[in-house]
């Protein structure tokens, strides 16, 4: 009888299986490698840490805030123009032979009445500025007070063409001699921003009011000049306003507190940036 090759009929031969100890179990499990470092597992991991989605998920907390924080700026600003809105409904007061500069800020934009003579030699023209879409100048003056000190005035705005006239007091129609009475508001040192230049009294430029500079111009402490600055007020019917800046009389500003009240629409602004998440460029 014909028996086929053995080797083509050879079963596998079975070896047995070894159960792992617990020993090398526990002894694997230590010194086996963490799935955190495992590459692709890091990255499902820490993937969210990218500065691009960081900066995507700060976006609406930065809106927000900045939202939030106009608002109550807003509010701030309300009522600083109802405080300074009382202020100037008060009647005018008189200002005392020597001024207490410490107690100013209690008093600014109260308004005021001063009796004087101008001192046009050392009036000076600040600006440029803009006022009803005419170029010109303010006309700042101290005002020399009998028997007190002297301040620092801006008696108000006056066209380019006529301005060098009303500084120098040099215009028939617009001379101006003798006591002067002036009711206008009290007002601290104002504040330059990084885009104005910087005033040259020794060459006749002057780009904003520096009160220091303004009193040492004057004359300073030897003169009896005092840091105080007074903006006259223009309470003039319409037509007497409009004959004025013809003319070239100095135009003082308004009777009201003018300050600047946008904080609303930067409000509006940060909270549709929020929901749009997207800030403007």
């Amino acid at each position: 009888m014909f028996r086929p090759p053995t080797l083509l009929l050879r079963r596998p031969i079975l070896k047995p299986y070894r159960l792992a100890s617990p020993t090398s179990l526990r002894a694997a499990y230590v010194h086996s490698e963490p799935a955190s470092f495992n590459p692709r597992f890091q990255r499902k991991v820490t993937g969210w840490t990218s500065p691009w989605k960081l900066l995507i998920g700060f976006i609406p907390v930065f809106t927000f805030g900045l939202g939030t924080w106009q608002i109550y700026r807003l509010q701030w600003k309300l009522k600083l123009i109802e405080e300074l809105e009382d202020q100037l409904a008060k009647p005018p007061m008189d200002l005392p032979r020597i001024i207490n500069t410490g107690a100013l800020p209690e008093f600014e934009w109260r308004r005021v009445t001063v009796k004087g003579i101008w001192d046009h030699a050392h009036s000076v023209l600040i600006g440029p500025k803009v006022r009803e879409n005419e170029g010109g100048y303010n006309v700042v003056t101290p005002l020399q007070r009998p028997d007190a000190s002297t301040i620092i005035v801006d008696r108000g705005f006056v066209k380019k063409d006529r301005a060098e006239a009303a500084r120098d007091n040099s215009d028939p129609e617009t001379r101006v001699e003798g006591e002067v009475e002036v009711t206008g508001m009290l007002r601290l040192q104002p504040k330059s921003n990084a885009f104005t230049p910087e005033n040259q009294p020794e060459k006749g430029l002057w780009y904003w009011p520096d009160i220091v500079q303004l009193v040492e111009y004057a004359g300073g402490s030897k003169a009896s000049v005092q840091p105080v600055l007074v903006e006259a007020l223009d309470q003039s019917d319409i037509a007497q306003h409009l004959a004025d800046m013809k003319r070239g009389v100095p135009i003082g500003r308004p009777p009201k507190a003018d300050l600047r009240n946008e904080h609303a629409t930067y409000a509006v602004i940060w909270f549709v940036c929020l929901s749009n998440a997207n800030c403007p460029h």
